[in-house]
């Protein structure tokens, strides 16, 4: 039985082809056709410091609508050989909670980075750093930017010390300020800011 690749006629943003995974697609987040995928993994345990845990479809299904309404904000899904694999999140800094905890630069770009479960043969080794080499050529190489920052949750070690493997440079652990908004809440967060200059990728 052959399966439809998922989101076919999607416009393709950024491609990859990475050695021993395939071809990677980023291609733009719909908020509904793509609803029952994002909460299956925002739901899990172990996306529990993505921030939505025990959020209904509706709920995630509106959070994304209104960030598509955003010219800040941006969601994608990256796809591998026709399965949804990764959700990847834009952002611009100075437009986030983010941009109070830091000094901002010219070509500044934030980016969350969620990876879909690992199937039945379980996590494949290099796929996550694949996954983030691809994230990061696409604000690069496509849009230009000079520098990516990333906040990940400071009790996400697991996370913490995959940027830094992955050559990002350890920021200060700041705390970002609750956003209490009618379209949007989010709670406090103790964060480690980490960050990653274009000249360093390219000249690596």
């Amino acid at each position: 039985m052959t399966t439809e690749p998922y989101a076919p006629d999607r416009t393709t943003v950024h491609e990859r082809r990475v050695d021993g995974f395939g071809t990677v697609r980023i291609v733009p987040l719909d908020a509904w056709a793509d609803a029952d995928v994002i909460h299956a993994w925002v739901d899990a345990e172990r996306a529990a410091f993505w921030g939505m845990k025990g959020l209904s479809r509706q709920e995630v299904g509106e959070i994304y609508a209104h960030m598509d309404t955003l010219d800040t904000h941006h969601a994608f899904l990256i796809v591998k050989d026709g399965e949804p694999a990764a959700l990847l999140q834009t952002y611009e800094p100075e437009a986030d909670r983010v941009g109070e905890c830091y000094p901002v630069e010219p070509g500044d770009i934030g980016v969350h980075l969620l990876l879909a479960p690992a199937g039945p043969g379980g996590a494949q080794p290099g796929w996550t750093s694949a996954l983030l080499v691809t994230a990061v050529s696409y604000v690069f190489e496509k849009l230009g930017r000079q520098r990516v920052v990333v906040d990940p949750d400071e009790r996400n070690t697991k996370a913490v010390s995959r940027f830094l493997r992955q050559g990002f440079a350890e920021g200060p652990l700041v705390v970002l300020p609750e956003v209490d908004l009618p379209d949007v809440y989010l709670p406090e967060k103790r964060a480690r800011l980490a960050f990653l200059d274009r000249a360093a990728v390219l000249t690596a």
